[in-house]
């Protein structure tokens, strides 16, 4: 029978789903501004199209920050101590945004928000990646994706309810002082305290990373760690394999020329490539964009908010299909069948907005493009960006790939409008559907399979170095 056959699944549950909340307080943070737009709007008096995107966009600046400092201030303080971090920042700034009586003031917490966000969506991912027994990692790490979708969606329904209570007609003074105008939008990003709280308290009873205690020193501490995961053997054995891979280099810091070593940079390369393809397969567009695309397809405003929920419940069912199916099927067939179908959707919706196809074609179209998403690119992304990288600069790995995803999502957001504007819906679609084309030859080149191996073994096959040797010799 082989060590750690047997888990304690409670025990991992546990710890994953406390880490995995920070994916929830992304989500919802990150879709709820759309609510709240009609009414903050209106409240602060934005005047101009600078300041309405500056709003909009003002908490990207955020998101990269904190997936810059996160890397190395999770190498160096560990990854449960920048969980809470993030916590305390969205509990924080989710009410001093809703409570802003000035639109500075709501910019500069939007972007203290976005830093939680960004911290998030480097720290979470990892440190489940590396509390997770090999054949539970790729559910365990997709589990943070599925409450990420949870919290979009939640904020969906919220908006929706919401903006139901706004008359049809009602001018932009009547939206100022109406309720939802004065505080409405307030409690939509208030509310958010609610799960922070949740997330610090719970955050402060999981464990620290066992490999992070390895690389720091602390090895009986990460040894019972293990132990509790999946017994006395299993503990031994996994611990045995983290110091094998550290050899002589278990302390200290990540030197730039580590990450320049040829191993480690064509890891490097496949962790930023994904990050990128992930963006600018153009499904953000959807949700970013939602509003102008039902628009352009005939619905009205009623109809337009209706179609956002639908996409978030297609969204958060097939994010539980892809749950149970990461670690069957596999990292890498997922992924090529998501760049493949999502290629295909866009092609079609390209071609529905060339032949002037209105209403429930493209609604469909849009649901099938979703499906192929969350089933793939959505939730593999952030499994194999959390195992691939070695044991050493997962850390600082991470960082830089998820740094990658947000400035992908930064321009994806930003050239959108300019695309769609020299080259019409079916050309922007088409062009998404080239991106995605070019990702699939990509994962099949470069992209291996992980499933069911250790971190472990996943840096020996991607970096081509023995476990224990250092650059000077033999262990």
């Amino acid at each position: 029978m082989k060590a750690g056959e047997h888990y304690n699944t409670g025990y991992v549950w546990s710890i994953s789903v406390a880490a995995a909340l920070g994916g929830l307080l992304f989500g919802y943070d990150w879709v709820v501004i759309g609510g709240a737009k009609p009414f903050y709007e209106k409240f602060f008096q934005l005047g101009s199209e600078e300041l309405i995107g500056w709003a909009n966009s003002c908490a990207l600046i955020g998101c990269l920050v904190g997936s810059v400092v996160s890397g190395a201030m999770s190498d160096r303080f560990g990854r449960k101590k920048l969980l809470i971090l993030a916590a305390v920042l969205f509990a924080v700034s989710s009410v001093l945004t809703g409570w802003a009586g000035h639109f500075p003031s709501f910019v500069s917490w939007r972007i203290v928000g976005g830093v939680a966000i960004g911290i998030a969506s480097n720290v979470s991912p990892t440190y489940i990646a590396e509390i997770s027994p090999a054949p539970w990692r790729g559910r365990m790490v997709t589990l943070n994706q599925l409450t990420i979708v949870v919290g979009i969606l939640a904020a969906q329904i919220v908006n929706w309810l919401i903006a139901e209570k706004v008359p049809d007609g009602a001018t932009a003074e009547m939206i100022r002082r109406s309720w939802n105008g004065q505080y409405g939008w307030r409690w939509m990003f208030t509310v958010v305290a609610i799960p922070a709280v949740i997330f610090f308290v719970t955050a402060l009873f999981i464990p620290e990373s066992p490999r992070w205690l390895a690389k720091n020193g602390e090895k009986e501490q990460a040894r019972r760690i293990l132990a509790r995961i999946g017994g006395e053997q299993y503990g031994a054995q996994i611990l045995a394999e983290i110091q094998a891979a550290l050899g002589s280099e278990a302390e200290g810091g990540v030197a730039l020329r580590e990450l320049l070593a040829p191993g480690i940079l064509k890891v490097l390369t496949i962790g930023v490539a994904l990050a990128v393809l992930q963006q600018w397969s153009g499904i953000n567009i959807i949700f970013n964009y939602a509003e102008e695309i039902y628009r352009g397809a005939g619905y009205g405003v009623s109809g337009i908010l209706f179609n956002i929920v639908i996409t978030g419940t297609i969204n958060l069912a097939l994010t539980l299909v892809a749950l149970s199916l990461v670690d069957r099927i596999g990292r890498r067939s997922l992924m090529l069948f998501g760049c493949g179908g999502i290629a295909l959707s866009h092609l079609v919706l390209g071609l529905t907005y060339r032949a002037g196809i209105k209403g429930l074609p493209v609604l469909l179209i849009t649901l099938c493009t979703i499906g192929c998403y969350a089933l793939s690119l959505a939730p593999v992304t952030w499994v194999l960006i959390s195992e691939i990288f070695p044991n050493r600069v997962r850390g600082i790995g991470v960082s830089i790939s998820v740094s990658a995803l947000w400035s992908a999502s930064f321009i994806l957001t930003l050239t959108f409008p300019i695309l769609n504007r020299a080259l019409g819906s079916a050309g922007t679609f088409w062009t998404y559907a080239g991106i995605c084309l070019a990702g699939l030859f990509f994962v099949l080149l470069r992209v291996p399979e992980t499933k069911g191996k250790t971190l472990e073994e996943i840096e020996r096959e991607l970096t081509g170095v023995r476990a224990g040797l250092s650059s000077e010799g033999s262990v």
